[in-house]
């Protein structure tokens, strides 16, 4: 079974590593390298990218997206989804939800990843319906976080209440760094077991365990996972394409991506990551901490560098 490899290098990647600043201008020039990896698909919207765009980039985050789209046509393009919240910090109505997700397809959007903070299916019911309505991929998402009411049954129920909803897969998003290896291993192995569902896994690599929760949640059988290329990897961000490429390599795993073709890539992003050197987060290796805090990864230098702003960087 082929693993597919979302690489998220244009969205969750500098989102986690500084604060979600990567100019249109130093995305483009990469566009056409990336284009032809042959990625199952590539974040590039959503989270926090809208936001950024208008409030620091000064850049329009619409006229991003179509760029981005016209420069890489065979590669389908995925965001991420505040269900009710789409990218903003409030819930909205329904018919906006509807209109921001035509607009969102029109414009050359592939693959919606849909999320409820709360894990409510109900605050993502009208985003995923508009998805599917539109044409686009509709992905449901738990929202994955340890505690004594997030059980193994939690999260096997809300999988049925989103194929209920209507979707076209599942991703499960570990976006703390918090889900151990043989964790993934038993929730991959429990979801395949009891439904037909196309299952993917996002993990960030701040604690140290998302390359061994990704490796044994393919084992369980797991179809996809996210990765980022080398120089734009690990600390707050996410495990390295190139490292789990090579992993599967010559096995029934094997991604069939080329690793030549990714360095070229990091190569790339090795020189464009200096220029945001001043948003980069303090974390030079994993951060145990997260394990109690479980504070999200795309969370961490937003945060750090909003404290900078306010002369509170000692807070943190």
């Amino acid at each position: 079974m082929t693993i597919a490899i979302t690489d998220v290098v244009l969205r969750d990647a500098h989102q986690s590593l500084f604060a979600t600043r990567l100019r249109l201008d130093d995305m483009l020039p990469i566009a056409a390298a990336l284009d032809d990896v042959g990625y199952g698909s590539l974040e590039c919207w959503g989270g926090a990218t809208f936001d950024a765009c208008i409030r620091f980039l000064g850049e329009d985050p619409w006229l991003r997206l179509h760029e981005l789209k016209k420069a890489m046509p065979k590669t389908p393009l995925q965001m991420l989804l505040r269900g009710q919240n789409l990218l903003g910090y409030r819930h909205y109505a329904d018919d906006v939800v509807e209109r921001f997700v035509e607009r969102a397809v029109k414009n050359g959007m592939d693959v919606f990843r849909v999320f409820d903070a709360m894990n409510d299916p109900r605050n993502m019911k009208a985003a995923l319906q508009a998805v599917r309505s539109h044409g686009a991929h509709a992905q449901g998402t738990l929202s994955y976080t340890t505690s004594p009411a997030h059980t193994l049954q939690t999260w096997l129920d809300l999988t049925e209440q989103l194929l209920e909803t209507g979707v076209d897969s599942i991703a499960i998003k570990d976006m703390s760094g918090i889900l151990t290896p043989m964790a993934a291993f038993e929730l991959v192995s429990e979801i395949k077991k009891r439904f037909e569902v196309r299952l993917h896994l996002h993990c960030h690599a701040t604690t140290g365990m998302a390359e061994m929760a990704l490796l044994k949640a393919i084992e369980a059988g797991v179809d996809g996972v996210d990765t980022a290329i080398s120089s734009m990897s690990a600390t707050y961000g996410h495990p390295a394409t190139e490292a789990l490429v090579a992993t599967l390599a010559g096995t029934k795993y094997d991604t069939g991506l080329d690793i030549l073709k990714l360095e070229s890539i990091a190569a790339y992003f090795r020189e464009v990551r200096k220029k945001y050197h001043a948003f980069e987060g303090q974390l030079k290796g994993y951060d145990s901490r997260i394990l109690v805090a479980q504070v999200p990864g795309g969370m961490l230098t937003n945060l750090e560098s909003q404290l900078k702003q306010q002369n509170a960087a000692d807070k943190l």
